[in-house]
């Protein structure tokens, strides 16, 4: 199984939908607790749908359920709480909604898990490519776009 990972801030529309083309994407996960952000208008829900089937022929799935609860992700985003804690919480959080139950794991091949950050160190996209990893009875090969 392959499994990608992408943020959209600090990259262009053609940047990040090349991106998605070249590695043969065919579906993303958006993990974000809200998809209509403004830091790029072409990650926005309703645009998004739209160019990536048109752009790229890929197919959208919103999982709110593998984004972090939002006041860790505030704690973590206002310096309150370290990453080593935002982590073990939202590996928590992710074990405690049985995701084993909530994931379609035949749609994971060549699927994408997007959200925000520009890289995947400290982002919790990394943490569920990594967690949905573990839960699978197979080789798991993870992509940082």
């Amino acid at each position: 199984m392959k499994l990608y990972t992408i943020g959209f801030t600090k990259k262009s529309a053609k940047e990040f939908f090349e991106s998605l083309k070249q590695n043969n994407v065919e579906k993303i996960i958006d993990v974000r607790l809200n998809n209509t952000s403004h830091l790029a208008s072409f990650a926005k829900k309703e645009h998004l749908i739209y160019f990536l089937k048109e752009i790229c022929n890929i197919d959208y799935y919103h999982h709110k359920f593998l984004a972090p609860e939002e006041k860790t992700l505030k704690d973590y985003k206002n310096g309150e709480i370290s990453w080593d804690k935002y982590e073990n919480d939202f590996k928590n959080t992710l074990e405690s909604r049985n995701i084993l139950k909530l994931v379609n794991f035949d749609i994971l091949n060549h699927s994408c898990f997007l959200c925000s950050e520009p890289s995947p160190d400290n982002c919790h996209r990394r943490l569920v490519a990594e967690y949905i990893s573990s839960l699978v009875n197979q080789e798991v090969e993870i992509v940082h776009l």
